[in-house]
C-alpha cells in the first residue's frame, strides 16, 4: 500500500502539459489522473515559477528546486522537486518530476549515483546474463534481442546469429510453430499469454522430455501501442518430473490394494509401473503366500518355490517373458532374483554392457532374451512386509534409452513397499477367510445320508462380500420309519459369529429331530434355544440387546404315506414341482423368525406324488437390493417350469438334480451374491407297497406267538431268513411290553428299506426306558436285549400314543439287491 512518505512522480511534456501522474501524486495533492492529465502544469503552482527552473528547462539539464503547489482542497503545500529530462518518441524533451513534501527525506538523485549510460549498460548485462531464457521480438515476430540462455537453448553461437530471424527460421517443428502463434496472440490482444510447451525430443544425455513454462508479454509505448513481445521461458522439466513421480506414488497408493485378492493386488502394481517407470515388470510370490500361510522371517533360499503372479510389457504379447503367469519359477544362485531374495535388499543394475549383464553365465535362456530385446538396465526388489519376504519384483528397461537412475531406484522401492503391505494384507485375509470357510464347511453336512425316501442335491454359495462367511445352512436328517427330515436355515448377519451360531442351531435341530418331533414343535423348541442364546450373550452395560435372529424351515417326508409335514419360522416358502412339470409354492404359514419367543408355529401337511421335487432355499437366492422377493420367486417358478416343460407344453425327461441346481443358480444369480445362498432340492420316492407290512393285534397274551410267526413269514417273502431269529425276539419283546404296560390299539409294522425296520405302536404316550435289571428281577431285560440286537432303536410320539422302532442291518447280498432295484 502506498503512503504519503513515498515520493510522488509526474511527467511534463515540452509544452508544459501534464502527461503522466502517479498514484502517490494523487494521494499527495488530491488530483486524480483523469483530472490532471492534459492540464498545464502551471495550474498547480501557488506562486510564480522560479527563474532557476526556466534556465534549467532551456538548457535541458537535471535540476532540483523548492516549489509551492496548490492542493485540490485549496491549501498550499511546499514540495522539494527533482526534474530529469527524457526524450520522447518524436525527439522532443519531456520532464520526469519526483517530489516529496518539505521536511521529508530528500529525493534520491539517480543521476548523482550513476549516469544514464551506466544504467543502460547494467540493464543490458542483466538481460544477457539472466538464467531465464529471454528474447525480444518485434511485431513481425523477428528476434530483436536474445540472451545467452536463449541462444544456448536454440543452438546459436551468439546473439548476432539469431537477430532478424523468426523462431521457425531457426528450429522448425510443431512446438516452435505453436510458440510463434502464442507470441502473435500476445501482440494482437495486448495481453500476456502463459503457455506450457514440451520439447519435441530428449537432447543427448537428457533423461526426460523438456518442459518449458513460457510467458509472452507485449511491450507497449506510453500511448499503449504494442512495439514488440518479450518472451521469457523457464525450464520446468525437473519440477515436472518430480510432480510426475509424486503422482505415480499417489496413484500406487490408491490403485494397489483395491481388493483383498493376492493375484489382483500384484496385477495392480504391475499396471501402475508399466510403462510409466519400466518397460517390463514381473512379480513372483512364494507358494506359501498364495496359500495364506506365514512365510519364514529369514532369507529365502534357492529351493523356495516361486510362482509368477503377474507380468506386463510395453511390447504386445509380452515376448520377453520367459515365465508366464501361473508357472513356477526357478532362478540360478547368482541371478538378480536369487541375490535379491537371499539378501533381502533391492539391487539396481544401472547400465549393462555387452558382457556384464547379470544373467550372463547364470541363465543362458534369459541371457539370450537380454540381447534379443536390448535390455540395458534393471531393478530387482524383494516384496517385504512386516519383516517377512513374500516374493520378488523385477523391472526392466529396453525401449526407452535412459537407464534406471537413483531417483528411479528410490521410486521403485517406495511403490513396491506399498504394494508389499497390500499383498500381505491380502495374504492375511486369505488365511483368515480360509479358516472361516473351513469352520463353516465343517458345520455343514459333508455327506448326505443314504436313504430310499429321496434323492438330494445341494449348493452353497458364500456371499461375495469381504466377509465371505455367514449363517446359512441346510441339512438332511435320517429319521425313523424310513422318513427323512429336510432343514434350511439362515442366521441374520455374516462373519464368524453368524457361522458359529449357525453351527449351534444345526446341532440343536439334529438333536431335536432325534426326538421325532413334529415340525411345528421342533421349531418351538428351536425358538427356545435361540432365546437362551440371546440371554447368554454378554451385552455391555448401556447397550441394547443382541439382535440375534434366524429363520428356518423344517420338513419331514414319509415315503410310506407320501405325506410331507412342514413348518417355517419366517423363512421363504418352499417350491414344489410335480411329475407333470407344474411348479407352485406351498401355502404355508410364515411363522415368526426364531428368537422372538412365545409365538406359535403352525404345521401343514401335503401329499407329494412319487417323483415330485421339493425345493428349499434361503432368501439370498431370490432377494437382493436390486430385486424384490416377489420378482425372484416368479423367476424361480419360470426356471423350474422351463426345466421340465418344453415350449409346446410337453414334458421333458427328468433332468439330474445337480443340473437343476446349476440352472436355478445361473438364472437367479447373475453375479456374485451379496448374501449367502443355500439351495436344497429333493426328489421324492414312494415306498412300494410290497416293502411295507402291518397288522393290528388284539390285547391277548396269545398274540405274541402269532406276531412272531407272521413276522417270520414276511421275512421269508422278502428272502431275509437270516434276520428271522433276531426279528422274532424283537417283535416278541416289544409286543409283550405293549400288552403289559400300554393300551390298545397295538400294531406291528415292518418296512424293508436300506435297513429292516420293525415298529410296534400302542395307545400309551408313556415312553419306555432302559434300566439295569438286578439278579432276582423278573423283568427289565427286554429293551436291553433289543438295544443289543439292533443298530438303532427309539421311541416317537404320535397323536394317539407312541411307536417303538428298531433298525437291523440287512445281509450284504440282500442290501446289494435292494440298492440295485432302487
Amino acid at each position: 500500500m502506498m503512503t504519503r512518505e513515498e515520493p510522488a512522480s509526474a511527467v511534463i511534456d515540452s509544452r508544459g502539459v501534464v502527461v503522466g501522474w502517479s498514484e502517490q501524486a494523487h494521494l499527495l495533492l488530491g488530483y486524480s489522473t483523469t483530472e490532471i492529465v492534459g492540464c498545464p502544469a502551471s495550474d498547480l503552482l501557488a506562486t510564480d515559477l522560479p527563474e532557476t527552473v526556466r534556465r534549467a528547462a532551456e538548457t535541458g539539464q537535471p535540476s532540483s528546486v523548492r516549489l509551492t503547489v496548490r492542493h485540490r482542497g485549496g491549501r498550499s503545500l511546499g514540495l522539494q522537486i527533482r526534474a530529469h529530462p527524457l526524450q520522447d518518441a518524436a525527439g522532443g524533451t519531456q520532464w520526469f518530476l519526483v517530489g516529496s513534501p518539505v521536511g521529508s527525506p530528500p529525493v534520491a538523485d539517480p543521476g548523482r549515483a550513476r549516469d544514464i549510460g551506466d544504467v543502460r549498460a547494467m540493464l543490458d548485462r542483466a538481460f544477457t546474463e539472466m538464467p531465464v531464457h529471454a528474447a525480444l521480438l518485434d511485431t513481425d515476430m523477428r528476434h530483436v534481442r536474445l540472451n545467452a540462455a536463449m541462444c544456448c537453448m536454440l543452438g546459436l553461437p551468439s546473439e548476432a546469429d539469431g537477430l532478424g530471424l523468426r523462431l521457425t527460421d531457426i528450429v522448425l517443428n510443431p512446438e516452435t510453430e505453436e510458440s510463434v502463434a502464442q507470441a502473435r496472440r500476445a501482440a494482437q490482444t495486448g495481453e500476456p499469454v502463459h503457455h506450457r510447451l514440451f520439447g519435441p525430443d530428449r537432447a543427448p544425455g537428457e533423461r526426460d522430455r523438456l518442459l518449458w513454462n513460457t510467458v509472452f508479454s507485449p511491450v507497449k509505448d506510453p500511448a499503449g501501442e504494442v512495439l514488440g513481445v518479450l518472451v521469457l521461458g523457464l525450464d520446468s522439466t525437473e519440477h515436472h518430473v518430480a510432480r510426475e513421480r509424486l503422482a505415480l506414488v499417489n496413484e500406487a497408493s490408491t490403485r494397489i490394494g483395491s481388493t483383498l485378492d493376492v493375484t489382483r493386488t500384484a496385477q495392480e502394481m504391475i499396471e501402475v509401473v508399466v510403462p510409466r517407470l519400466a518397460d517390463f515388470a514381473t512379480i513372483d510370490l512364494l507358494e506359501t503366500v498364495l496359500r495364506g500361510e506365514e512365510p519364514g522371517s529369514g532369507p529365502v533360499t534357492r529351493s523356495a518355490a516361486l510362482r509368477r503372479i503377474a507380468v506386463d510389457s510395453v511390447l504386445p504379447g509380452m515376448p520377453e517373458a520367459v515365465i508366464r503367469p501361473g508357472e513356477v519359477a526357478s532362478y540360478p544362485a547368482q541371478s538378480p532374483f536369487a541375490l535379491c531374495l537371499a539378501t533381502g535388499e533391492a539391487i539396481l543394475y544401472r547400465s549393462w554392457g555387452s558382457n556384464d549383464n547379470p544373467w550372463a553365465g547364470n541363465d543362458p535362456i534369459r541371457d539370450t532374451y537380454v540381447h534379443k530385446f536390448g535390455v540395458h538396465s534393471s531393478i530387482a526388489l524383494p516384496v517385504r512386509a512386516r519383516g517377512i519376504t513374500l516374493g520378488v519384483v523385477l523391472f526392466l528397461r529396453h525401449q526407452r534409452p535412459e537407464p534406471f537412475e537413483e531417483d528411479d531406484f528410490v521410486l521403485a522401492k517406495e511403490i513396491v513397499a506399498r504394494a508389499a503391505v497390500c499383498v500381505d494384507n491380502a495374504r492375511r485375509y486369505t488365511r483368515e477367510r480360509a479358516a472361516a470357510l473351513t469352520l463353516q464347511h465343517s458345520l455343514l453336512p459333508q455327506r448326505l445320508p443314504e436313504q430310499i425316501a429321496i434323492d438330494v442335491a445341494s449348493r452353497y454359495l458364500p456371499a461375495g462380500s469381504h466377509v465371505a462367511v455367514g449363517g446359512d445352512w441346510f441339512d438332511v436328517i435320517r429319521l425313523s420309519g424310513s422318513r427323512v427330515g429336510l432343514v434350511v436355515g439362515d442366521v441374520v448377519g455374516h462373519g464368524i459369529h453368524a457361522a458359529a451360531t449357525m453351527g449351534r442351531l444345526r446341532t440343536a435341530v439334529r438333536t431335536l429331530a432325534d426326538l421325532d418331533l413334529p415340525p411345528e414343535e421342533l421349531l418351538t423348541r428351536l425358538d427356545d434355544v435361540v432365546t437362551r442364546l440371546v440371554a447368554e450373550e454378554n451385552v455391555p452395560l448401556g447397550e441394547t440387546e443382541s439382535d440375534l435372529s434366524a429363520t428356518c424351515l423344517y420338513a419331514v417326508y414319509d415315503p410310506v404315506s407320501r405325506i410331507c409335514s412342514l413348518a417355517r419360522a419366517g423363512h421363504p416358502v418352499p417350491a414344489v414341482v410335480t411329475p407333470e412339470g407344474e411348479t407352485y409354492f406351498l401355502d404355508l404359514q410364515a411363522g415368526p423368525p426364531l428368537g422372538l419367543g412365545g409365538l406359535p408355529f403352525e404345521g401343514e401337511e401335503c401329499e407329494l406324488p412319487d417323483g415330485s421335487l421339493l425345493v428349499l432355499y434361503t432368501d439370498g437366492l431370490v432377494e437382493s437390493r436390486e430385486r424384490g422377493i416377489e420378482t425372484g420367486l416368479n423367476e424361480m417358478r419360470r426356471v423350474l417350469t422351463e426345466i421340465h416343460l418344453r415350449a409346446d407344453g410337453s414334458l421333458r425327461p427328468p433332468p439330474p438334480l445337480d443340473s437343476i441346481c446349476d440352472s436355478v443358480l445361473t438364472a437367479l444369480l447373475h453375479e456374485r451374491p451379496t448374501d449367502d445362498v443355500a439351495l436344497l432340492i429333493a426328489r421324492t420316492h414312494a415306498l412300494d407297497s410290497d416293502r411295507v407290512a402291518s397288522w393290528e393285534l388284539p390285547a391277548e397274551p396269545a398274540v405274541v406267538a402269532s406276531a412272531r410267526a407272521r413276522a417270520s413269514r414276511q421275512l421269508a417273502a422278502w428272502k431275509l431268513e437270516e434276520n428271522a431269529f433276531t426279528t422274532e425276539l424283537i417283535v416278541s419283546e416289544l409286543v409283550t411290553n405293549a400288552l403289559r404296560h400300554a393300551r390298545t390299539p397295538i400294531q406291528v409294522r415292518m418296512i424293508l428299506d436300506s435297513t429292516l425296520i420293525c415298529e410296534v405302536s400302542d395307545g400309551s404316550s408313556a415312553a419306555p426306558h432302559l434300566r439295569q435289571a438286578h439278579s432276582f428281577d423278573e423283568g427289565g431285560r427286554g429293551l436291553l436285549l433289543v438295544a443289543h440286537l439292533t443298530e438303532r432303536w427309539g421311541t416317537r410320539q404320535t397323536r394317539s400314543g407312541k411307536i417303538i422302532w428298531t433298525e437291523q442291518a440287512l445281509p450284504r447280498k440282500s442290501a446289494a439287491g435292494l440298492a440295485g432295484s432302487g
